[in-house]
């Protein structure tokens, strides 16, 4: 619409010059044509940089390897492939998990990748692509731990459990488990060490995110009870980004093919 609009100033001020004996406008140029679709039929961005926000400290989604300082994750090689098939850049800039969602719908990041979850909430201030994944919610305890009577579990006084403060996950702690007992950490890489030390008895945490703090750590961790089945994660963008659009064709070509499969099945499942 601007683009349009901008072209139109430009050729009546053109016609207003020659009008008044100036000398003559250039002539006016087409007005741009859309990128062009690339194999496939998907949107060329034409090699645009995408700013991707992640956290780096919430695997398997995105994590630094403390062998070699090196980033990865689910979020790393998604985002790749979008971008191989979108024909986009995609540049990774670390972002804490406290005050994203204003960040994103003031625009400082094109693009938030960090296993989020879809709320009716949240969906008023960003936007949100097509998802790319379904899961629960779960206990997450040390391997030395039984659960055998979740009710018994909740009830019991002494029991303390961790969380990420601003997650879903702390709104699903605090329904299954009384405010004075939720210890809410600035990380999930806090709140699990907290539990392997002893200070908590367990971690609210959705089923992959669990998989990989158990994967980071073998033989220290369990997936105990399941407290949710249904939440839904995706990409988040500032609202009426010209992203969404290209990143949910990305996203369905990569379903189709089986691409998305098999990025869930390696990074998702445990070791």
């Amino acid at each position: 619409m601007k683009k349009h609009a901008l072209l139109t100033l430009l050729v009546l001020a053109g016609l207003l010059l020659a009008a008044c004996g100036g000398a003559a406008a250039p002539a006016a140029t087409e007005a741009p044509q859309e990128p062009a679709p690339v194999e496939g039929g998907l949107p060329d961005l034409g090699g645009r940089s995408i700013t991707v926000a992640v956290e780096n400290a919430y695997p398997p989604f995105n994590f630094i390897e403390e062998a070699s300082g090196e980033p990865g994750g689910w979020d790393y090689d998604a985002v790749a492939e979008i971008c191989n098939r979108l024909n986009c850049v995609p540049e990774f800039a670390q972002a804490a998990w406290d005050g994203i969602f204003p960040a994103m719908e003031a625009g400082e990041y094109d693009m938030l990748a960090d296993g989020v979850t879809f709320t009716a909430e949240r969906d008023e201030i960003v936007d949100f692509s097509t998802p790319y994944v379904t899961i629960g919610q779960v206990l997450l305890i040390r391997a030395d731990q039984t659960i055998d009577d979740l009710a018994a579990f909740r009830a019991d006084p002494q029991v303390l459990v961790g969380t990420q403060i601003g997650t879903t996950n702390e709104i699903v702690a605090k329904e299954n488990f009384p405010e004075d007992r939720v210890q809410s950490f600035e990380e999930f890489g806090g709140a699990v060490a907290a539990l392997l030390a002893g200070d908590i008895d367990a971690v609210v945490i959705d089923t992959v995110s669990a998989v990989g703090f158990i994967n980071a750590n073998p033989g220290l961790l369990l997936i105990g009870p399941q407290l949710t089945s249904d939440e839904q994660l995706a990409f988040v963008f500032p609202p009426g980004s010209d992203l969404v659009e290209p990143v949910n064709a990305a996203l369905a070509a990569m379903q189709a093919d089986g691409t998305l499969e098999t990025l869930n099945a390696r990074w998702f499942n445990p070791q």
